[in-house]
């Protein structure tokens, strides 16, 4: 149960991550709110790194910040290595 409940959060977080990205590289053309840098870099953290670098990538925003395109991949690869040990240590994969 607890793998399903994780994999729906996982589609839902990344899924905010893409909005938000999209929305901010939108807002950035048109001089429309922007969201701030802390505010994306948090939800990288909550777990939409992937979606939000891959998104980057692929509209070409934000990819002259370092903060960005070194440090979403380096929260991903951190991310991945707990999921493996939480998910180890659960008994979660056989």
């Amino acid at each position: 149960m607890f793998t399903y409940i994780f994999v729906i959060y996982l589609i839902i977080i990344n899924l905010i991550a893409y909005i938000f990205t999209s929305y901010d590289k939108m807002a950035s053309k048109t001089r429309k709110r922007r969201i701030s840098e802390n505010t994306l870099l948090f939800i990288g953290l909550l777990g939409g790194s992937a979606a939000m670098y891959i998104t980057m990538k692929l509209i070409h925003h934000k990819t002259r910040h370092s903060i960005f395109m070194v440090g979403l991949p380096f929260i991903f690869i951190v991310e991945m290595i707990l999921f493996i040990f939480v998910a180890k240590s659960l008994h979660l994969f056989g």
